[in-house]
């Protein structure tokens, strides 16, 4: 299912083939304080198509933990969480934060149409104002005594349920 671009495509030529498949959800990262675990958000939200990606604050992400595909993603900085909230606008959000969830991610319905999925850091979560902002907070049941998920895990799990009911059998419902 993974596209092959033609042999010398440019990254711009690449990311023209994407853009009609792009999906109709954001990711957004929190200060997410893991430069390596940044860089395999941006990598698996490139396997999703993400619309874009929204890092919030100046903390870096590693490069080679997104294995190039930075390269044909729309990553977009913004400041502060003041800025995002401009950024996101009228667009749905959800909180995926296991301590102020509502929801199981596997008890939603659906996801909404451009949806913007934000996440926090692995050490302190997503910020109150921004819970409360969010039209969603959903959580990612977990079993045992492990308190929480690598962000790249919840990312990518959140991410796969999207998919699972978005598509069947590579069909758009």
């Amino acid at each position: 299912m993974a596209l092959i671009p033609p042999l010398g495509a440019t990254d711009e030529e690449v990311r023209a083939l994407l853009a009609p498949l792009r999906s109709d959800f954001s990711v957004a990262l929190h200060a997410a304080d893991n430069a390596f675990a940044v860089g395999g958000v941006i990598r698996v939200a490139h396997s999703f198509l993400a619309r874009e990606i929204v890092l919030i604050g100046s903390d870096p992400y590693y490069e080679k933990a997104s294995m190039g595909m930075e390269r044909y993603e729309s990553i977009v900085r913004v400041a502060d969480d003041d800025a995002f909230l401009a950024h996101v606008g009228a667009r749905p959000l959800w909180a995926v934060e296991k301590d102020h969830a509502t929801t199981s991610v596997y008890a939603i319905d659906a996801f909404p149409r451009d949806v913007v999925l934000l996440f926090g850091s692995e050490r302190f979560g997503i910020p109150k104002a921004l819970v409360d902002r969010a039209s969603a907070v959903v959580g990612i049941p977990l079993y045992g005594v492990n308190h929480s998920l690598p962000l790249v895990v919840a990312a990518g799990i959140t991410m796969s349920e999207w998919a699972r009911r978005r598509y069947r059998d590579g069909v758009a419902l």
